[in-house]
């Protein structure tokens, strides 16, 4: 038998996860200053009242929002270098090069990522994104191996990626444009 609040704790910890869920779809397509937490609420499928009870504000809910993608990728990026056969750094950063071009066929995740970069003027944002990248820089150096010069081209070939899927410039035929994408292999 569950001991009193067990249940309640539960629920409130998975309509979090589930409010969460739709603060990314929501925040990412309007961004932290246009989306008000009443449509945040209605993707839920949740009072903003409940909202607010759950998470400390509007900001609150963004920054977990954001901070939840920055650990789904980091997440990501160390099972598939644990899950690589091989030891060498460059085979494994190859395992999370796959990992992530599965994860950027999710847009709402580069675009939520994208909003909070956008929104880093304020202090409690900004310091997500960066706790979000010192986890996925984390994640990859550690379980890769890699040296610091390999982890940075891993994750500046994965902002690139990010630019090209955003604008979707693999559409675009124009030699700026294939300049930008050749040698890139995402969805």
């Amino acid at each position: 038998m569950p001991t009193p609040g067990t249940a309640i704790r539960s629920t409130a910890e998975a309509q979090r996860a589930r409010i969460t869920t739709a603060a990314v779809h929501v925040f990412a397509e309007k961004g932290y200053f246009a989306t008000p937490i009443a449509e945040v609420a209605a993707e839920a499928g949740v009072s903003p009242a409940y909202v607010f009870r759950l998470f400390d504000g509007k900001l609150g809910v963004f920054v977990t929002a954001a901070a939840a993608t920055y650990a789904r990728v980091a997440e990501a990026l160390a099972v598939a270098g644990r899950a690589c056969s091989s030891s060498d750094p460059d085979r494994r950063l190859d395992a999370m090069t796959e990992a992530y071009i599965a994860l950027i066929e999710d847009r709402d995740l580069l675009m939520m990522q994208a909003q909070a970069q956008s929104a880093s003027s304020i202090p409690e944002i900004r310091d997500a994104v960066r706790s979000g990248l010192a986890e996925v820089v984390e994640a990859v150096r550690d379980v890769s191996g890699a040296e610091p010069a390999a982890v940075q081209r891993f994750l500046a070939y994965g902002q690139l990626c990010h630019l090209i899927v955003q604008t979707d410039l693999t559409g675009v035929r124009s030699s700026w444009a294939e300049s930008v994408t050749a040698g890139i292999r995402h969805t």
